[in-house]
């Protein structure tokens, strides 16, 4: 274990005062985290995801990202359609292991799941703090990222680290997860914003410049039915 938690402080009124990260943080708990569990989607969580949606669509990041997709012919320049597009990209369940759906983009990039005993997906910093604090995360270090034409220091945007992961049951098991690499401070509608373009415009591996980072954002398909989703 590190000697020190991942998170320090965060400020949580800032983000409960924020429409995308309260509806954000809404969500977290909805899912069954072991992949081959079939998910039974509440009529009260279809609710929490459109309001997320919604207040998604408010924002500079997710319509900028429209106009960009519509442009190049990705999506449709009707806000209307675009809010269902971006349900069927993070929201819609599809089966990753067995025949039931168990899984969706959302569950996998921003929740976590666990399969075989190890952790999978798993990218974002509000859930991994999120965690942290319940005391169901026990952080066990990082790897510093490459900066270009900057020295490295606390200020980061970017984290690499490996963990263990609480699953939930009273023994107290840990699961690991190796390596995961994510943002650290950015809005969701960033993060939906720039996965939804690498993944209908991108390809499977996607370099791309933000600030200081060259980063490789990694978008894998997968697909049933002959529909790709975001995986």
């Amino acid at each position: 274990r590190a000697s020190r938690p991942l998170f320090k402080s965060i400020d949580r009124k800032a983000i409960n005062a924020r429409p995308t990260y309260k509806a954000f943080l809404n969500l977290l708990d909805n899912y069954e985290r072991c992949v081959g569990r079939a998910e039974k989607v509440t009529s009260e969580e279809r609710k929490e995801e459109g309001i997320f949606l919604d207040a998604l669509m408010k924002t500079q990041c997710i319509q900028y990202a429209h106009k960009w997709l519509a442009k190049k012919g990705y999506s449709s320049s009707d806000p209307k359609k675009f809010r269902e597009q971006l349900w069927r990209i993070w929201f819609k369940m599809y089966a990753r292991k067995g025949r039931n759906p168990d899984s969706s983009g959302f569950e996998h990039v921003f929740v976590g799941e666990e399969r075989d005993g190890k952790i999978i997906g798993c990218h974002n910093w509000i859930q991994i703090w999120r965690e942290e604090q319940r005391g169901n995360l026990n952080y066990l270090g990082y790897i510093y990222p490459k900066r270009r034409g900057y020295e490295t220091d606390e200020d980061e945007n970017i984290m690499t680290i490996q963990f263990e992961w609480k699953d939930g049951k009273d023994d107290n098991t840990f699961e690991l997860k190796p390596v995961t690499t994510s943002f650290v401070g950015v809005s969701p509608e960033f993060e939906v914003a720039l996965y939804t373009m690498c993944f209908l415009a991108g390809k499977k591996e996607n370099i791309i410049d933000i600030g200081p980072y060259v980063l490789n954002i990694k978008c894998y398909a997968i697909a049933r039915n002959q529909i790709n989703y975001l995986s």
